[in-house]
This record gives C-alpha cells, structure tokens and sequence, in this order.
C-alpha cells in the first residue's frame, strides 16, 4: 500500500485521503473510480456558428454589485412616476441619444455609447441569490444561499471555464481569479454560496486574492490608503512559510507514478490540483507582478478610485493583460451583513457618498482604460447583480428599499457586444418587463457563447445525470455585435 508521508488531509465530503486510497487498493492499482470520473465528463457540442461572436472575448472581467443596486435610481429611472415611486434623484442624459440614467453616474453616462444596458432582467428568488446568477443552478432558495458547500450547488461559471480548459501544463498565472477576498468573508455572520467550483471539486474554486491596506474612513469601499496591495490569500488554510512550502511540495514529489495514475478521477485530481495550485501561485512572480496595482501611474489609479473595489478593479484589468480568463471583483459585505448595495435603510446618503461615486469612477475608467489599450474589443466585461429593489420605497432612515426580482437591470460591454444599445424595458414603476424578459440565465448562455464555449456543452452532477452548463439559457442575440 503506497504510505502518504506528512498530517492526514480531509476530502469535502469528510474522508480522509488516506482512507478513500485505501479503500481502492491503490497498490495494486485496483481503484474503482468509474462513477467519479463520469460524475465530471463534458460532452461538447457542436458550437452555435449561425450567432455571431463566438468565441469573440478572449477574457472577461466581471464586476459583481452584491447586495442588488436599486434601479429606480441607477439605471432605470421613473421620473414620471408617483414619489414614492421615483425617489429623490433625476435622470441625466447619456452619450447613446434618449437613453438616461442616474444622475450620481455622470462618468458612466459618458461612455454609455461602448456598452449594452439590459433594464429587464427577470426571475422569481427575492433572496440573495448569487450562486443563481453566477451558475446554471436552475433553482434556489435561503439554505443554498448561506451554505456554499450546499450539495445542491452548481459550479460558477469561472470554474466551468477552468475546468473545461484544463491541461497538464503548469500556468504562470491561474485562469479564475476573484478579489478583493474571499466571498462573504468579511462580514457577520453569513458564508454565503455562489463562486465555488461545487460538484467540480474545491480544486476548481476561484484563486482568491486578499486586500491588505488601511481605510481610511472606516471601511474599504469608501476609502483606503494608496498604500495597499493585493496577494494571492491562503488556499491552503493558515498561512505558508517557506519551509512548510518545501515539506508540501516534497510530498507531491513522493506520491509520484502512483499519485498520478489514481488521480485520473477528476474529483481526486481537482483536489490535488488545488495544493499544487497553492505552491505555485504563494512564489509566482508574474502573478504577484500582476497584483501590483503600484506599477501604474498615480493619475490612473485615482482614476478608478482609491477605494477596495476601484484598485481591485484596476488589479483586474492587470490580470486579464497578463493572461488570467476571469477576473471577478466583488463589491462585497464589510463587517455587517446587509451592506454592500443591499439598500434596505439609509439608501440615498449611501448612494450619493459611497456607492454611486464609487462604481461610477471604476466602471468607467476600466472601460476607458481597455479601450485606450486596445483591449476593449476582446475583453468582455459584465456588470452583474442577484435582483433588484421593490418599486415602493420603505420608511425606513434615509429611505430604503427591499428585495424584488421582478425586475433589474445589468450591463455588458466589449468582447463582442452591442455598443450604445439598450435591451428591454420595464413598466411605468419598474415592477416587471413590458417587453424582452431576460434571464440571469440567458446572461450565462451569452457569456459562455462569446468566450467560445457552446452553452449547450454538457457536464454531469454529483447523480451522474449530464446537464448542458446553463439548463433553460439562450444567447441574447440582440446584444451580440
């Protein structure tokens, strides 16, 4: 029996590694991981060459605005409609004639002519559901949402990307990153699902970045010191040290022939992958070098805002110049749960000070910074949230708004899309659609199209039952250039 030198690792699902090695007789080869591999096999099929921009995107950066911005008073504004309805702010024009936003946008609305506004995005979970947005999962409900090791989650669709594209070679730099830390990890007393590689294995989770920095006012998403920086976090539990780093990799080293051939099973591989991907990325060069919001110019970080979200968005850019496929940057909890843009009270002082000021400011310079590079036309970018806001303001301090998913609205911008355009519309008091309802689903279905992978591709659950990668989504061909 091959002896795992080093302290016991626990599998997810709570066997030890040496037990399930044991378990197959791996001395004598005799493993029997039939039923692992086929829970993980992909069946490609043939791509949709019929709709343009396949395969248009060689990158995609994905701003995620956890918490549900209000689209009364970002994107779809009702001015006509009853007070408490339409709220304290005006809409002002944008570059793309008749088309309006909120005034706190000003920035955006200049390059409104470079991007798709969708105002009639539509689903029936008035919860936090991020692992809906971010997933083919066709259902979901609050026990999902705060436990990301639900076994009823599907992977993120940056796992998918992983997952699909995985080779034996070594990266320079991971494929699928998310920053500015780990989802939910910085507020109480919620872990909630969503970016998670799922029935994928942990190994095909995201590589999460850390922010280390100081705010300047309390909390990172409205100021920090230019002083900060951003490294790859521990993948590995508590934090490496050189000699610890040697010890790991000398025991990959050891399981040698043996190691390799049992980790045919995906499951078992993605789990190693996961160590090996630790090792790698705590000494690699570029990706620190990638991180290294320092390298640019003062003016331009200034430009996408010294807060958390503005550098990380910056860092973003960086790492999709240096070849990383996704790059995710989560406007996430600080501290207390039902922060971020989750605007149940105080929603116009936080919107006019904070929120507004510091998404109009990253949004737009990234966008000017990608096109400036050249890189606009093969960088997707996605503005991406879990629902929207009740039509009726509360009574709550400073206003407020509750959770509604009858309606919200999301954008997208180069690597194949439309630019100056709009997408569906919604009712007098932006309840519901009045025309093109759209899917968080159909978004996936888009975004996996203009990255090059057909969206009807198959992968098979925990059950072994195949499944194309977003069940019920359709490509919108009205935002495909």
């Amino acid at each position: 029996m091959l002896r795992i030198l080093g302290s016991k690792m626990t599998l997810c699902d709570g066997l030890t590694r040496r037990e399930v090695l044991r378990a197959g007789g791996l001395g004598v080869l005799g493993l029997q991981l039939a039923d692992l591999s086929r829970l993980l096999e992909t069946q490609a099929a043939s791509p949709a060459k019929d709709l343009p921009g396949f395969g248009k995107a060689k990158a995609c950066i994905l701003l995620y605005l956890y918490g549900s911005p209000p689209q009364h008073e970002v994107f779809d504004l009702k001015p006509d409609a009853p007070v408490d309805v339409r709220g304290e702010l005006k809409p002002i024009p944008t570059s793309v004639p008749g088309v309006q936003i909120s005034e706190l946008l000003p920035k955006t609305a200049r390059v409104m002519d470079r991007i798709t506004l969708i105002r009639s995005l539509t689903h029936p979970y008035n919860i936090h559901g991020a692992a809906y947005a971010l997933t083919g999962t066709p259902t979901t409900d609050i026990p999902m949402e705060l436990n990301p090791r639900d076994g009823r989650h599907w992977p993120f669709f940056g796992s998918v990307l992983d997952y699909l594209a995985r080779s034996g070679k070594k990266r320079d730099v991971p494929l699928n990153v998310a920053l500015p830390w780990r989802f939910s990890s910085r507020s109480e007393p919620f872990r909630r699902g969503g970016p998670y590689g799922a029935f994928l294995g942990t190994g095909y989770d995201p590589v999460w970045v850390e922010f280390q920095g100081k705010a300047t006012h309390g909390d990172p998403h409205r100021g920090i010191d230019p002083a900060c920086r951003f490294q790859v976090g521990q993948l590995d539990g508590p934090k490496l040290t050189l000699d610890r780093l040697s010890k790991r990799r000398s025991l990959l080293e050891q399981l040698g022939r043996e190691q390799r051939l049992a980790h045919s099973s995906p499951a078992l591989a993605g789990y190693d992958r996961h160590q090996a991907m630790a090792l790698d990325l705590v000494t690699s060069s570029k990706m620190q070098k990638a991180l290294d919001v320092d390298r640019e110019p003062m003016a331009l970080r200034e430009r996408y805002g010294m807060t958390v979200f503005g550098q990380a968005t910056l860092a973003a850019r960086r790492l999709i110049e240096n070849g990383v496929k996704l790059a995710t940057v989560f406007w996430d909890e600080y501290k207390d749960a039902n922060t971020a843009w989750d605007t149940h009270i105080h929603q116009y002082p936080r919107l006019r000070n904070d929120l507004c000021p510091g998404f109009d400011a990253a949004f737009s310079a990234l966008i000017e910074d990608l096109e400036a590079r050249g890189l606009l036309d093969e960088t997707l970018v996605l503005v991406q949230t879990e629902h929207g806001r009740t039509p009726k303001i509360n009574n709550a301090a400073g206003g407020g708004r509750e959770h509604w998913s009858g309606a919200y609205s999301g954008l997208m911008a180069g690597g194949g899309i439309r630019k100056g355009s709009v997408l569906g519309s919604t009712d007098k008091i932006a309840g519901f659609p009045k025309d093109s309802p759209v899917s968080p689903k159909d978004v996936l279905a888009t975004v996996y199209h203009l990255l090059g992978v057909d969206p009807e591709t198959h992968l098979h659950d925990r059950e072994g039952r195949p499944s194309s990668l977003v069940p019920g989504g359709k490509v919108l061909r009205a935002v495909l250039a």
